[in-house]
């Protein structure tokens, strides 16, 4: 398994390390809430080179969807849920066409809010989903000071779906929102995630995911004060034919703050793709920021693709540390081996050895129903890579 781990000082502009490297800086693309201001995407652009933009024609038209995404929500006593102005947040702006499409056509937002010092014992669940049509939501959830919750987003069903997720992080809280794309096998799911993380205030971002034909999920993190801490997490497993793909971009702008970003991704069948981006910014003024990104990708059959981009900009050298790695490889046949020559089985040696690969960062997410869920799925997929390399071996020995 090849690996790479670059530490890379610039100013404003482009890096120069390598392909794959935006052709200008992350804090330069633009940022608009209007349409306009993006064109249609042709594949060509840095954002979307590896996108199979011809497939999202739909979801780049400035018009109304033809259905309205279902979303249901549930949680503790104290939790607020209630309809608002779209424009009633604005924890970030749109930063691609389809985010803005979603933006302006989703219509009010619905909210989730948090109350001031509450610590919630049980999570909040907030369901979307896609009814079969071309259709758009638009998500609020914000935490009051020194609170601590978890929020679970289920972004379930057919079709195809344009969402923006706005979260507000108060001074001194603690946020966990896990967000689960689980749609159908030939759904389609474009969504941004913009987070602002408050003075001493602790977010634990969590992407997982497992349906789907093609999910692009871009997460934006900034700092609204010193003393931020995000953690950003992320899991996913591309069969035949689906394309997972996952953006980040972590802009650190003030003092002593923390980012931590942890994504492992599995492939498995023809045309699976999944790719992984990972930005983040110090600027000058965010003098103490300790920071770190690492993505791996594990390829268990011929035909699968794993692409993974990590960039880092740097303005100053006042900080605590910063650093990035990516690695892709194939399955280890030398802990295929140890493990058959204490008596286990192929298949089941195989599935141990991809546990192992993802159980740290699903030890992280924190959520038992979650943690329970991803396992469950995980090994229906593995059994399906089985049968699909148990096929493979057969057609060869005929």
């Amino acid at each position: 398994m090849s690996s790479s781990d670059t530490l890379v000082a610039t100013g404003n502009k482009a890096h120069s390390h390598g392909a794959g490297v935006p052709l200008q800086a992350r804090s330069e693309r633009p940022t608009s809430y209007d349409v306009a201001d993006f064109a249609v995407p042709n594949g060509r652009e840095e954002e979307w080179r590896f996108t199979p933009v011809k497939q999202l024609k739909a979801l780049f038209e400035d018009a109304a969807g033809t259905e309205t995404p279902k979303v249901d929500a549930s949680g503790p006593e104290g939790v607020v849920f209630e309809t608002v102005a779209a424009d009633s947040v604005k924890a970030g702006k749109p930063q691609d066409r389809a985010a803005a499409v979603a933006w302006n056509h989703a219509g009010d937002a619905f909210a989730v809010r948090i109350p001031v010092e509450a610590e919630l014992t049980e999570p909040v669940h907030v369901n979307v989903a896609s009814l079969g049509g071309r259709g758009f939501s638009h998500l609020i959830i914000e935490s009051g000071r020194h609170s601590k919750a978890i929020v679970i987003i289920d972004h379930t069903g057919a079709g195809e779906l344009a969402s923006f997720v706005e979260i507000v992080v108060g001074d001194g809280a603690d946020l966990r929102v896990v967000s689960i794309q689980q749609g159908d096998h030939e759904s389609i799911h474009l969504g941004q995630h913009d987070a602002l993380v408050g003075r001493d205030a602790r977010l634990h971002h969590v992407a997982v995911t497992l349906g789907g034909r093609i999910v692009r999920i871009g997460t934006n993190v900034r700092y609204a004060g010193p003393g931020g801490d995000a953690e950003l997490l992320g899991v996913y497993f591309a069969e035949s034919g689906q394309h997972h793909e996952n953006r980040l971009f972590v802009d650190h702008e003030a003092a002593n703050c923390k980012s931590n970003v942890l994504y492992k991704g599995a492939l498995a069948g023809d045309n699976a793709r999944s790719v992984w981006i990972g930005d983040v910014l110090i600027r000058a003024a965010a003098e103490g920021t300790d920071t770190f990104e690492l993505n791996r990708n594990l390829v268990l059959t011929d035909g699968a693709r794993a692409d993974s981009v990590p960039n880092l900009e740097i303005e100053t050298g006042e900080i605590e540390g910063a650093g990035h790695a990516s690695a892709t490889g194939r399955f280890d046949d030398e802990q295929l081996f140890y493990l058959q020559a204490r008596g286990i089985p192929e298949d089941a040696a195989r599935r141990l050895v991809v546990s192992g690969f993802f159980n740290d960062i699903i030890g992280k997410i924190g959520v038992p129903e979650v943690t329970e869920h991803l396992h469950e799925v995980i090994e229906q997929k593995l059994a399906r890579t089985a049968e699909l390399s148990a096929s493979a071996k057969a057609a060869i020995g005929a």
